[in-house]
């Protein structure tokens, strides 16, 4: 029996190929705002993240988000999600944890 493949996405700021699960979704609504995806499912333009704040203020100074979403993000929208990823952050790298001791088992 072949191993599953594992889908690939590529962080927006630092341009490393990470599997998906191993990134934090950032996605464009169709009623255009922007928010965090965790569960990975929600409808709209998707960007991928590494689950590190540096990642996250790289992609902010070169204005990465703008350039995957295909529209302008406000710098207030940057702020607000600056602060949500960091909330994220600790329960992203936990949920990462668990899923890596499942891969193990």
């Amino acid at each position: 029996m072949r191993p599953r493949k594992i889908p690939l996405r590529k962080c927006v700021a630092c341009q490393e190929m990470k599997a998906k699960k191993e990134l934090i979704r950032v996605v464009r609504t169709p009623e255009e705002s922007v928010l965090i995806d965790l569960t990975g499912k929600k409808a709209g333009r998707g960007a991928y993240l590494c689950g590190k704040v540096a990642c996250f203020k790289l992609a902010k100074k070169s204005r990465a988000l703008d350039r995957a979403l295909k529209q302008t993000v406000g710098m207030e929208i940057y702020d607000q999600l600056e602060q949500d990823f960091i909330a994220v952050e600790d329960t992203f790298n936990a949920n990462k944890d668990e899923i890596d001791d499942e891969d193990e088992a």
